[in-house]
């Protein structure tokens, strides 16, 4: 990385009173292989669910917190129930810079099958968004699939709306096309 870019903050553990939300490392590959080995997780992303080896290289990429030429801070975490330590599923942020200057995250978010529909997306992607805001984030955004209700009601939580933007058939959401005083309060 350049002298002349500043160093991306390095993700810190969070923890809400339902979750425990760990920083990404490679040694959570095997048990979270278990939990995204599930095609059902792919129908509103695409794709299908990583192998073994596979998901371990990935987490190894995405463990150092920024893309190989340094534009992009990665910052991935690993929601653990606090009750049981039962790990339920991810959150993720990429940062860039605008040339402007605004430093910005791109937030998305994934729960296994299993845990769906009990809120940890959203208590997740909160606690997120309110430590991206703590470290100097100016905008929010996330792209959901404009068929996806949960995913949606998750970024409204976050006090993003829907712009006119698609990208690979999914809405971009943003915290600047929020009304005044909508959504949570990240």
């Amino acid at each position: 990385m350049s002298d002349t870019v500043p160093p991306w903050p390095a993700a810190a553990e969070l923890v809400t009173g339902p979750l425990r939300l760990e920083p990404l490392r490679v040694g959570h590959a095997a048990e979270a292989f278990a939990l995204f080995d599930d095609v059902r997780l792919h129908a509103w992303i695409g794709g299908e669910p990583l192998g073994a080896e596979q998901l371990r290289a990935r987490y190894g990429r995405l463990a150092v917190g920024r893309s190989p030429d340094g534009a992009q801070g990665w910052l991935n975490w690993m929601l653990r129930r606090t009750a049981d330590g039962l790990l339920v599923g991810t959150v993720q942020a990429t940062l860039e810079r605008t040339p402007d200057g605004r430093l910005v995250a791109e937030l998305a978010w994934v729960v296994g099958s299993a845990h769906q529909g009990r809120g940890y997306a959203r208590e997740g992607a909160l606690a997120v968004a309110r430590w991206l805001r703590g470290q100097g984030v100016d905008l929010l955004l996330a792209h959901v699939h404009p068929g996806h209700a949960a995913s949606a009601a998750v970024a409204r939580a976050l006090g993003l709306a829907p712009t006119g933007t698609v990208v690979d058939g999914e809405v971009r959401w943003s915290s600047d096309a929020a009304p005044a005083g909508t959504g949570g309060s990240p």
